[in-house]
């Protein structure tokens, strides 16, 4: 993208680009989570999902494809915000690195600018992934549904503990946000750098997007590669009892590295790499378009500054 978006146009393309990437990758979400929270089976017992195509197939039996996009509204509800805060939060970050305005940070700087904006996320973070989770291990067929949409989740969710219970795992949504962004941002910006034309040579717009395609997604790769033991933890946590964890995410770990192993904490990873580049992809695809469908029916839409450079998309 060129430089000097206004904040406003950052906004709403990162919001519509949010919207396409829990399109393309909610169905691979609510498989992991129901991987990472499934019950251990009794001894002698098959588990209750043999892998991630066993996972699909029994839930599109028995819930139809409808059952993948199970609490699909949360983040739908919460991207626009999440990413206007996380790229504020990254803007920010650098800003208050840099020297000057136009000082280019090296990686150590823009990794910690990225974990300073997952700071940021988790405040908005936190509630929708609880009520998310919750919605998506509700198994369809003949059994009960407890929670009939976000809404109804939210309202017993606060009935039950107040806002503490909304936020439950709000720390571990912390722990996998900060070093997970941080290197989310290294890692796009180390690609598109490495993309970039040399001095002199001329600009292709297709080769651009290609790479901006390209650095999204491995950027996706890298976010999860890091942040996947903590979000097994979040998810047992946000999903399990009241009072199963007095302890919160340290009891968590405990009891999974107790019965499990240290593999258990890459549980419903497969799901989550096999989502993770086409999600970011159609995130910068969505960006990119709905930018441009803004320079056409809104040239004019701005502010006077902008704390994201555009190198960060």
């Amino acid at each position: 993208m060129s430089e000097n978006k206004s904040p406003i146009k950052y906004f709403l393309s990162g919001g519509f680009g949010g919207i396409c990437t829990v399109l393309a990758g909610h169905p691979l979400d609510t498989i992991k989570v129901r991987l990472q929270t499934m019950p251990l089976p009794a001894a002698g017992q098959a588990p209750l999902y043999a892998g991630t195509l066993d996972c699909a197939k029994k839930t599109i039996a028995r819930e139809g494809f409808r059952g993948l996009y199970k609490g699909m509204s949360a983040p739908i509800t919460g991207v626009a915000p999440i990413f206007a805060v996380s790229f504020f939060g990254f803007g920010l970050g650098k800003r208050l690195q840099q020297k000057t305005p136009d000082e280019e940070l090296n990686y150590t700087q823009l990794f910690a600018a990225g974990a300073f904006s997952g700071i940021f996320t988790t405040t908005v973070m936190a509630p929708g992934e609880r009520i998310k989770c919750l919605l998506q291990i509700q198994q369809g067929g003949n059994s009960p549904q407890k929670y009939s949409g976000m809404v109804d989740c939210a309202k017993q969710l606060y009935a039950e503990g107040g806002m503490r219970s909304i936020y439950k795992g709000a720390f571990a949504t912390l722990l996998r946000d900060v070093p997970a962004s941080g290197m989310y941002f290294l890692t796009y910006e180390y690609i598109q750098r490495a993309l970039a034309p040399k001095a002199g040579e001329q600009k292709d717009a297709s080769i651009g997007l290609l790479g901006t395609i390209f650095a999204g997604g491995m950027a996706g790769i890298a976010n999860w590669a890091i942040g996947m033991p903590a979000d097994v933890l979040k998810s047992r946590l946000q999903t399990a009892p009241e009072g199963s964890y007095p302890n919160g995410i340290r009891d968590v770990f405990r009891e999974l590295m107790r019965r499990e192993g240290p593999l258990a904490l890459y549980k419903g990873v497969t799901p989550v790499m096999l989502r993770a580049f086409p999600a970011n992809a159609a995130c910068f695809i969505g960006v990119e378009v709905f930018m441009k469908f803004l320079n056409v029916v809104a040239p004019g839409l701005s502010f006077s500054s902008s704390t994201t450079s555009s190198s960060a998309w």
